[in-house]
C-alpha cells in the first residue's frame, strides 16, 4: 500500500540545507531491495471499471469493494461531476463512470450525492455525450445499447506481418486493450449484477429518444462511420469472414502477452479488458490465466483505512532512475550504498527478450528498460535513456557489467529509430495517423509516434553519457528537434505537461550535443520559458493546454514544472556560457520558499500526461525528485549565482 503524506509549512532553508533535507526524505523512502515507488494518481475511471469488472466477475465479496464508495464520495467535487485532472471543472464521461460505480455499490439513486450527480450529467448532455469507452461499460451491464458501439471485425488478427495494416500499427496500449475488446465486441453480452438497476435518469434527451449511433467528427473520418454500418450489418446476417479464426487468434495473443505477473502490458486497461474477454469466453473464475489476471490488478490497488483506488500502471523503474539522478545531482557520493543497491537492481531489470516491438524491428537486439516491475513485452525508450543516464552517473562495484548492460541499451536504442528521425515511446514508425479517426479511437491515441520529449532524452543520453550512434542517425535526430519547435520557441511535451516539459527535455538535450551549433534555437527556447515565469519566480502550465494552445506556459506555479524549467534554464545557460540570472534565482527561491519542513515539496496539479486532452497523470515523486535534480544543478553552478547562505 501506497500513501501520501501531508506535510507541513517551515521556514526556507538554505540552499544547501534545502538539498541536505531533500536528500534525507529521498533516502527515507527506498526500499530494502533497492527501488524507489509511488504513487500513480489518475481519475476514478479505473478504480469504478474495477468495481464493474468484480460484479460481472461476481467476486466482489473479496475484495474491499465497500472503501470505493468513501473514495468516491470523496472525490465528488462541489459542481457534482468528477475530475479527469485537479481543478478542471469535472468532465462527463468520468462522472458517469463514478455514478455508474455508486449504483454497482449499492448507493440509491435518491442520494444526495448521486442528485448531485445526475445534475452535472444532465448539464453536459448526458450519457449520449460520454466516450465510447464509458458506453461500452453501460453496454456491458445493459445500461446502453450495444448498437451504439463501433464494430472490431476479429479477422484484422489474421492480416501477416506483410500486409499495410496490422495490429502492431496500433500503439501498444491500444493493440493490448483492442485484442481482447475483438471476443467481448463480437459477442456484445450483458451480464446480469446485484443490484440490478438502469441509468434511464442520465439521458438528457430522455432514455426513449436516444439515437444509438457513433457520432460524427464532421471531416474524412466520417467514412469509418459507413464502413461500421457494413461491419454491423454482417455480424447481423453472420457473414464475418474468418470469424472463429480470427476469434481464437485473440485468445490465443491475448494468452501468450500475459506477463507472469499476471498482467498485460503493465497498464490496467488491456487488464480489465483481458478479463472481460475471458468472462465472455466463459473462462472459469479459477481459471490459472483469471487467478492470475486478478492477482496483477490487486497489486495495483491502493488500500487506506477507508478507502480503496486503483493506478492505471506502477513506476518504479521510472522512479528509481530519477531518484538516483536526483541524488547523484545534488552531490551525493557516487558510490553511496543507497545508489549502488538501486543499481544494482536497475541492472536487474534489464529486458532481456524480445518484445512485440520486434515485429517491426529485425534489427534490433532487445536490452532496453521498462517503466513497471515486469514488462518483457514492453520496454520503453523514455524509460531506458534515463536509466543509462542514472547508471551512468554512479559507481557500482561491478563497473564491467554496468557498462554491457549499457551498451546493450544504446544498441537497441539506435534501431529503435523512426523514419523521422526521432523516437516514440515503444515502437517503431508507429504513425499510422488514420487509425485516430476511426470511431473506436475517440481518445485519438491509437498511435504512437516519434515526439520531441522522447527524442530529446536519447539525444540528452547520448550526449551527457558520451555515448555514439551513427552520425547520420544523430543529425537526423537533431534536424527533427529542429523541426518540431514551435515559432515562439518551445516543444511539445506528449508524455509531461506540457510545453514547459517539452521545452525543458529539448534544451537539455541540445546543451550536451555541440551546444553553439543549436544555439538560435536553444535561445529561442529560453526566451519562451522566461517568458512564461509566473509573478511567484515559479513556473506551471494548465493540463487546458493540450485542448487551447494559447494556454501554453500557463498555470499557477508547481514544484516539478518550476523544476523542469531550472533544469532546461541551467543546462542550456552552461552550455551558451549566459545565463539567465534573475529568472533562475526567482526560481530557486520559489522552491526554497515552498520546500515542506520534512524536505520535500506539495502539489495537487496533475503534471504527467498519459493521453493529451483525455487522460492525466499525477506522479507523486515528480514533486521530490525534479526539484532536488534542479536545486543540485543549481548548487552545482553556485559561482554564477548569488546562492542563499
Amino acid at each position: 500500500m501506497q500513501t501520501q503524506d501531508r506535510l507541513t509549512q517551515k521556514q526556507p532553508l538554505s540552499l544547501k540545507d534545502a538539498i541536505t533535507a531533500s536528500q534525507n526524505y529521498l533516502l527515507s523512502l527506498q526500499y530494502p531491495q533497492g527501488y524507489w515507488w509511488a504513487e500513480l494518481e489518475s481519475n476514478i475511471t479505473l478504480t469504478a471499471e474495477t468495481v464493474l469488472l468484480h460484479k460481472i466477475w461476481g467476486t466482489d465479496k473479496t475484495r474491499p469493494l465497500h472503501k470505493v464508495e468513501a473514495y468516491l464520495r470523496q472525490q465528488q467535487r462541489e459542481h457534482g461531476g468528477w475530475e479527469l485532472f485537479y481543478g478542471d471543472g469535472g468532465e462527463i464521461s468520468t462522472s458517469v463512470e463514478a455514478y455508474m460505480a455508486l449504483r454497482l455499490l449499492g448507493v440509491p439513486q435518491d442520494d444526495p450525492a448521486l442528485i448531485r450527480a445526475k445534475d452535472f450529467i444532465i448539464s453536459k448532455g448526458g450519457i449520449s455525450k460520454t466516450r465510447i469507452f464509458t458506453k461500452f461499460h453501460l453496454a456491458l451491464i445493459g445500461c446502453y445499447d450495444w448498437k451504439g458501439i463501433p464494430s472490431i471485425p476479429p479477422w484484422i488478427m489474421l492480416f501477416p506481418d506483410s500486409f499495410p495494416f496490422t495490429i502492431y500499427e496500433m500503439a501498444s496500449w491500444a493493440r493490448e486493450s483492442t485484442v481482447p475488446l475483438i471476443i467481448v465486441f463480437n459477442d456484445k453480452p450483458v451480464f446480469s449484477v446485484d443490484p440490478v438497476f438502469n441509468l434511464d435518469e442520465l439521458y438528457a434527451e430522455g432514455v426513449e429518444n436516444v439515437k444509438y449511433e457513433l457520432p460524427k467528427n464532421n471531416n474524412w473520418g466520417d467514412i469509418f462511420l459507413g464502413i461500421d454500418q457494413v461491419f454491423k450489418f454482417a455480424e447481423q446476417v453472420d457473414l464475418v469472414p474468418f470469424r472463429k479464426e480470427g476469434l481464437k487468434a485473440a485468445e490465443k495473443w491475448i494468452l501468450n502477452h500475459q506477463q507472469e505477473t499476471g498482467d498485460w502490458g503493465g497498464i490496467m486497461p488491456p487488464m480489465l479488458n483481458s478479463l472481460l474477454a475471458f468472462r465472455t469466453l466463459n473462462y472459469d473464475v479459477n481459471d490459472p490465466s483469471v487467478k492470475l489476471g486478478f492477482e496483477a490488478i490487486d497489486r495495483f490497488s491502493i488500500e487506506e483505512d477507508d478507502t480503496y483506488r486503483l493506478q492505471a500502471c506502477v513506476s518504479p523503474i521510472w522512479d528509481t532512475a530519477w531518484c538516483v539522478r536526483a541524488l547523484t545531482d545534488s552531490g551525493l557520493e557516487k558510490d553511496h550504498f543507497s545508489l549502488v543497491k538501486a543499481g544494482k537492481w536497475l541492472l536487474d531489470k534489464q529486458v532481456m527478450e524480445y518484445g512485440d516491438w520486434a515485429v517491426k524491428n529485425k534489427a534490433g537486439k532487445p536490452g532496453g528498460w521498462a517503466f513497471e516491475f515486469t514488462n518483457r513485452f514492453y520496454p520503453d525508450l523514455d524509460d531506458s535513456a534515463t536509466v543509462v543516464m542514472a547508471l551512468n552517473g554512479i559507481k557500482l562495484p561491478d563497473e564491467a557489467r554496468k557498462q554491457a548492460a549499457i551498451n546493450r541499451c544504446l544498441q537497441w536504442i539506435e534501431t529503435m529509430q523512426c523514419k523521422e528521425g526521432g523516437w516514440a515511446a515503444f515502437d517503431l514508425n508507429n504513425d499510422q495517423a488514420w487509425l485516430n479517426e476511426v470511431p473506436y479511437g475517440d481518445l485519438k491515441a491509437m498511435i504512437d509516434p516519434n515526439t520531441a520529449d522522447v527524442t530529446a532524452r536519447v539525444v540528452e543520453m547520448l550526449g551527457s553519457c558520451d555515448l555514439e550512434i551513427e552520425s547520420d542517425r544523430l543529425n537526423k535526430s537533431l534536424n527533427y528537434l529542429y523541426k518540431e519547435q514551435e515559432k515562439d520557441g518551445s516543444w511539445f511535451g506528449r508524455w509531461g505537461v506540457n510545453y514547459i516539459y517539452g521545452t525543458s527535455g529539448v534544451l537539455s538535450a541540445l546543451a550536451v550535443i555541440n551546444p553553439e551549433k543549436h544555439k538560435t534555437q536553444m535561445e529561442q527556447g529560453i526566451n519562451w520559458l522566461l517568458s512564461c515565469q509566473n509573478k511567484d519566480g515559479g513556473w506551471g502550465e494548465t493540463c487546458r493546454s493540450y485542448n487551447d494552445p494559447s494556454l501554453k506556459g500557463k498555470g499557477v506555479s508547481t514544484p516539478s514544472q518550476t523544476a523542469w524549467s531550472l533544469i532546461g534554464l541551467l543546462d542550456a545557460g552552461e552550455a551558451l556560457n549566459k545565463f539567465e540570472t534573475d529568472a533562475i534565482e526567482r526560481g530557486v527561491n520559489y522552491l526554497l520558499d515552498t520546500q515542506t519542513e520534512e524536505g520535500t515539496w506539495e502539489e495537487s496539479e496533475f503534471t504527467g500526461t498519459g493521453f493529451p486532452c483525455h487522460f492525466y497523470i499525477r506522479y507523486h515523486f515528480y514533486r521530490h525528485y525534479f526539484p532536488l535534480i534542479a536545486l543540485g544543478r543549481y548548487q552545482n553552478l553556485s559561482s554564477e549565482f548569488g546562492v542563499r547562505s
